[in-house]
């Protein structure tokens, strides 16, 4: 088993970073960068706020050229229905870290409330996440080790949110996933006796500010507070500057481990490009060569339902 562990010391290395002691909580749901542009990935109350059909594709490479590193591919979409009275979603996302996979499936429901200062949303999701494990590209001395036992899980779960925006401003705050279910039927090392799915607590807000009379230049500062069970509390946060509504380039602080930038530029009417890289300022960044994430947005009205409606611009909900 020692032998095993020199080999593979990149592995165990980040999942000791990813894991508490005692009764352990696995932290399965990747921490985004680009949630400035897509807050369905923190918040279910997020469905429908773009009004038109928003669909988005991300992909997530954490710690290049470490071994083992996380990578993970996402996808959202989302849209308002009934005039804006209700909005749903769809989530999907991929996230894997050296043998260790995990996957979540979460359909979103908001219902929305228009109030004289904006709109408020109250959100609901569910779906279900799967963890699993599959080591046979390594090059184990005993194949027939238990602790290497390749197996999948499957977990249903449920979370709720609440969003408030407008023009102006936005606030948010969400628990997505409610249940802390447990794996203690998983024989995955001899060290772990539990492992449980982790309950994240997130609260954001932020501002749109016009710097001039033509309101060509607006100021985005923004704050995300990010719990989770077992873990301390961490923020982020952002301050942007978008011009002439094409282009938004920001720079994020997260105190737990990176210094992001990030920029995001409108290709046409209904393409978006985003942008993040994450500047690691742990005691991993002698290992790595720092996070890449892209993402990619769509929208587009859908006949029959959006058109007597009006679609907000792109950068108006971070």
């Amino acid at each position: 088993m020692h032998s095993n562990y020199l080999k593979f010391k990149p592995l165990y290395i980040i999942v000791s970073l990813l894991l508490l002691s005692g009764t352990l909580t696995a932290q399965q749901y990747p921490i985004y960068s680009q949630y400035i542009f897509n807050g369905l990935v923190l918040n279910p109350a997020y469905a429908g706020s773009h009004v038109q059909l928003s669909a988005s594709a991300m992909y997530r490479n954490q710690w290049v050229n470490f071994e083992g590193s996380p990578k993970t591919l996402f996808f959202s979409a989302h849209t308002s229905l009934m005039k804006e009275r209700m909005g749903v979603g769809l989530l999907i996302n991929d996230d894997r870290i050296g043998s260790y996979s995990s996957q979540n499936i979460y359909g979103s429901y908001s219902f929305i409330i228009k109030t004289p200062k904006g709109k408020l949303a109250l959100g609901f999701q569910a779906g279900v996440n799967i963890l699993a494990a599959d080591y046979k590209n390594l090059n184990l001395d005993d194949l027939g080790d238990d602790s290497f036992a390749a197996f999948r899980n499957l977990k249903p779960n449920f979370g709720t949110g609440a969003y408030f925006y407008n023009k102006k401003f936005f606030a948010g705050f969400s628990v997505p996933f409610l249940l802390n279910n447990g794996y203690g039927d998983l024989n995955i090392e001899n060290a772990i006796n539990e492992l449980r799915s982790a309950r994240y607590y997130y609260l954001n807000g932020g501002l749109m500010l016009p710097m001039n009379l033509e309101k060509t230049l607006h100021f985005q500062p923004s704050v995300l507070i990010r719990g989770q069970e077992g873990a301390p509390l961490n923020f982020d946060i952002n301050a942007s500057f978008l011009f002439y509504d094409l282009l938004n380039v920001g720079v994020s602080y997260r105190n737990i481990d990176a210094v992001v930038s990030y920029i995001d530029f409108k290709l046409n009417d209904s393409f978006h490009f985003s942008y993040s890289y994450d500047w690691t300022t742990s005691a991993i960044k002698n290992a790595s060569n720092g996070t890449h994430e892209f993402m990619l947005n769509y929208r587009v009205r859908l006949r029959n339902i959006h058109d007597d409606v009006m679609c907000p611009k792109f950068n108006h909900f971070m």
